[in-house]
């Protein structure tokens, strides 16, 4: 293994172990990541604190549940510049005086950084983008009700979607943690799907902006048919065969 391989680097192979095996063990971990057990142990400390995992003598047990997703904290260190590509395409393609509706997620999040100081009108549906977008002098920002998820941040519930009922965008800035052509677009959580229905009944256009991991993947909430899409931005990883079947339902799709 890489003895070079950085913290982000090591933590990503953690939790990919963990979600396989379900436990780790410390020294097995030193060897295989190429780094002391004390510099084990301390990743393995702040997994705990982040609620990943639970530490047991000589290593940890997952707390990951089988089937969801890892927690926010997690995933924006995951396939980094990829979701900054994305988010500068996706940027792009939203014309001045737009009115968006961004969804929640890591690579929405990077979206809502990239649209900081655009004349634009924006209603972000997680508290990191309206974070990022509440420093912007040029933006207009519209705030969501609704409950907050805790650790996503994101906004769901009835509020949620009625302030989402009561708009018109021009686009709808959307993530995802499944699309298949079969299964369409899909997420882990059912809140987070009724959240994503909402907004693509409002939004005349729909962007989809998934890094290449999502490809292919199918999780527990049905949110739509693929055909509902206009557009989707990934990175190159995406595979050709998947790519030619996505485009051949009518999508768009744009790989950077």
């Amino acid at each position: 293994m890489d003895m070079e391989m950085d913290s982000a680097e090591r933590i990503d192979a953690i939790v990919a172990l963990l979600r396989e095996t379900g436990e780790v063990a410390v020294a097995h971990l030193a060897e295989r990541l190429g780094h002391s057990e004390m510099t084990i142990r301390r990743d393995l400390d702040q997994l705990a604190g982040q609620g990943v995992l639970r530490r047991v003598r000589g290593g940890a047990i997952s707390l990951l549940p089988r089937g969801q997703e890892p927690p926010f904290a997690i995933r924006e260190r995951q396939a980094v510049e990829a979701k900054e590509r994305i988010a500068l395409a996706v940027n792009d393609v939203i014309g001045a005086g737009e009115a968006v509706v961004v969804d929640s997620g890591t690579t929405a999040a990077r979206v809502a950084h990239a649209f900081v100081d655009r004349p634009l009108t924006v209603m972000p549906l997680s508290l990191q983008a309206a974070s990022a977008l509440s420093a912007s002098r040029e933006t207009k920002l519209l705030m969501a009700g609704g409950e907050v998820r805790p650790g996503e941040l994101s906004l769901i519930g009835p509020l949620a979607e009625e302030s989402l009922g009561a708009v018109r965008f021009d686009t709808a800035v959307l993530s995802c943690c499944g699309l298949t052509v079969t299964d369409g677009v899909t997420a882990h959580d059912l809140g987070d799907v009724a959240v994503k229905r909402a907004a693509m009944r409002s939004a005349q256009r729909i962007v989809m902006a998934a890094d290449s991991t999502k490809l292919g993947q199918v999780t527990m909430g049905y949110v739509a048919p693929l055909s509902r899409i206009d557009m989707l931005v990934t990175d190159t990883d995406a595979p050709d065969d998947i790519v030619t079947e996505i485009q051949a339902c009518g999508v768009a799709v744009l790989r950077v």
